[in-house]
């Protein structure tokens, strides 16, 4: 296998800025879904009949454990969106 060609893109600053503003908001979707699937996760087992307290504490740290890790994943999202803060509206500025 050789070496990957990489060839000039015709996408504009603009157009790339806005394309990364929008995976950022897809990912923010995706990790929206994960957390109301974990709350999903604690309403189906506080509603068991035959739920034990044990239980209880291990779903509650599996969810506790997901939380923490999204959490993590929304500062670097934030930290993404804001090495762009600005960018769109300097250069759409007329002088």
């Amino acid at each position: 296998m050789g070496m990957p060609v990489i060839t000039a893109s015709t996408t504009t600053r603009s157009q790339a800025v806005t394309d990364i503003i929008e995976s950022v908001a897809l990912e923010e979707t995706a990790l929206s879904h994960i957390l109301n699937a974990e709350g999903e996760k604690i309403q189906k087992m506080v509603a068991m009949q035959d739920v034990t307290p044990e239980m209880l504490l291990a779903t509650n740290k599996s969810v506790e454990s997901m939380v923490n890790a999204v959490s993590k994943l929304e500062m670097i999202l934030q930290s993404k969106l804001s090495v762009f803060e600005g960018c769109l509206c300097e250069e759409n500025k007329t002088v």
